[in-house]
Order: C-alpha cells, then structure tokens, then sequence
C-alpha cells in the first residue's frame, strides 16, 4: 500500500534506503525531542533580557535548556538502539523459497520440465532448495514452494510433492511472480527467497548465504550472490555481468562486459563477477517492487534487477565460489548432465 511504500522511498538527501525500524526510532526521537523542547520552555519561563543580572540569568537558563535538550536526545537514542539492537535476533527471520517457473519461454518453451538425467530440471531445483537451512516450515506450506501460470508444470510439481501456487500470465518476471505467490500463501514472511527453476545445481548454501547477507543489511532491500567469469563467457549476453562497492553493495548489471576496458579485449588478471540467478528480497519491498515503474536501464538490458539500483535502492552481494550451470537454452541439457555424470550426481 502507499504507507508501506513511502517508508521505504529514499531520503531526498542522503539517497539511502531505511530500514522500517530505524524511521519509526527516528520518528520517535524528533517527537520526543520536540516535547522536550516545549516543556523546558514552559518550566524556565524564558523571557527577555533586562539588566546585566539578569543577562547571566538568562545565560544559565540558556545552559539548562541546551543541556536538557543533549540529554534528552542521549536517552532517547539510548533507548531507541535498545530497542532495534534487542530485536535484531528477530529481525528477518520468516523466511521461504519461492521458485517462479513459466512454460512460454521465448528462449526455451517448457524449460521446467526438460528432463536432467531422468528428473524434471525444476524437480531437481526444487530438491536442492529444500535443504537450505535458512528456509522455514510454515504449515500448510513447505519452505519452498513453486509459483506458475502453467497447468501441466503445476501438475508435474505435485506429482513429486511440491505445494504449488498459481499465478497469473501477466507476471513480467520473476520478481513479480514471487510478489503474487507471496500473497496467496496468506503467511507471515519477512523475507521471500527467489530461486530460479533453471539453476537445478543450486547449492543450499549460497540460498542461506544470501539470506544471512539480507538479516545483516537493514539498510538493503534486496541481495543476491556473484561469482567469477569465466572468459569464454564474457561476451554472452545470456551471462549477466555485475559490479559491486567496496561494502558489498551492487553498482550496476549488464549483459555486455563489464567493467569495460579501452582496448576492448577481455583483461585476464581482472576479476569479472557472473550474476547467480537466485536473490531474496524484503517482503515489505516485494510488495512496492510491481507498483515502481519501469526504469529506462531496466528495459534496455532487460535485467529486473536495475530497476531496484535505479529507484534508488540498496542491493546487497555475496561473493561465492561457484561453478555456475545455468539452463539457458537446449545445448544447455547435454552439457549439464555430462557434468553431473562426471561428479556422480544423480
């Protein structure tokens, strides 16, 4: 709604995305300090300077005032810091997967449902998913749940014992997807993992690392992990590229090379970050993400993540060392499965 949403727009300043808890604690603070204010004026009784006694009275009074006002603001920060500290234990702790999955790819139609070594590929992602530890049980749902508009993926799914919420066609991502599912589960979550169906070698510990990354960051809405490029992958425009801050946070993605050097030869000794199709989000910003409008970035690399850099937002990014298989297109099957054949993966 417009008061979840206005609670996380950037602040016309400082440009930094807050957490919920520190703008009510902020909220608080000035109302209490304006109070404050208020009662030690009435109390003092301040009125105008008439001789040079009174001057120095007026001085002290001054003093006292200045002084309550610091101290004032030193308890109430204290107790504001109790507070949001006290319950940072709690902070982010529902948790559960969603893995969105569509029938019409235009890449590759049916993609879910390919066969990996005799497994639907989305059985096999949902598999890996489900040995996260970062996930929670939330009866009646499992902690992951699969999320599609088509009929025949939606009954692959509960054939293997996955629970399965419809969405509708119109979804224009992923992130979308999850948003709706996220409203028909009618659960509390503070945070939605989303994985994606065509990543069917996932590993539960980079789901729990980028959730622990989220727990970490009030101040990011959104995390997601990376890992190196591979050179011969530098050019694949199905490969998304990413650039991150000295403090972990994402600068931009694109699906050319970036950074971009002068020569425009791929730089060996340069260590090119691949985006990892898995990212979880504050359920607070999952549900502003639909009603924020398209941002020209976003539509010109087609990449949903730019729209969340350029509304102003805060992306977190774990680094993981991981040998990235995604299914992008048929060719992508054979080269999966000889993979997994030689690592004895069934």
């Amino acid at each position: 709604g417009p008061d979840q949403g206005a609670t996380w727009q950037r602040g016309k300043r400082g440009g930094d995305s807050r957490s919920l808890g520190q703008d009510s604690h902020f909220q608080r603070s000035k109302e209490y300090l304006k109070k404050s204010t208020r009662r030690g004026e009435e109390k003092m009784d301040v009125r105008p300077c008439r001789s040079s006694s009174s001057s120095g009275s007026s001085s002290s009074s001054k003093l006292w005032i200045v002084q309550g006002i610091v101290a004032s603001a030193v308890i109430v920060a204290g107790l504001a810091a109790r507070t949001y500290l006290g319950g940072s234990r709690k902070f982010r702790s529902r948790v559960v997967g969603i893995i969105p999955a569509r029938f019409a790819s235009s890449r590759f139609p049916g993609k879910p449902l390919v066969q990996i070594l005799g497994k639907p590929m989305i059985q096999r992602t949902w598999e890996r998913a489900k040995l996260s530890t970062c996930l929670n049980h939330v009866e009646p749902f499992a902690s992951a749940v699969v999320a599609t508009d088509d009929e025949k993926i939606a009954e692959c799914c509960r054939g293997f014992g996955a629970d399965v919420i419809m969405t509708s066609e119109s979804c224009r991502n992923g992130t979308e997807r999850c948003n709706e599912a996220l409203q028909k589960l009618q659960q509390k979550y503070d945070v939605v993992v989303n994985i994606q169906g065509d990543e069917p070698l996932i590993e539960p510990g980079i789901i729990d690392g980028i959730v622990k990354a989220l727990q970490a960051a009030p101040d990011a809405v959104f995390s997601t992990a990376v890992t190196a490029l591979k050179p011969g992958d530098a050019f694949d425009p199905n490969r998304v590229k990413c650039v991150v801050d000295n403090k972990g946070y994402a600068i931009y993605f694109s699906r050319g090379l970036i950074p971009y050097n002068k020569s425009g030869a791929v730089n060996p000794r340069y260590p090119y970050l691949l985006h990892l199709g898995i990212q979880s989000y504050d359920t607070k910003f999952l549900k502003l993400y639909p009603e924020l409008p398209p941002t020209p970035l976003q539509l010109e690399e087609d990449l949903e993540q730019l729209k969340v850099l350029e509304n102003g937002y805060k992306m977190k990014v774990i680094k993981v060392d991981h040998e990235a298989h995604g299914v992008d297109a048929p060719e992508d099957v054979e080269k999966i499965e000889a993979l997994m054949r030689e690592h004895n993966l069934s």
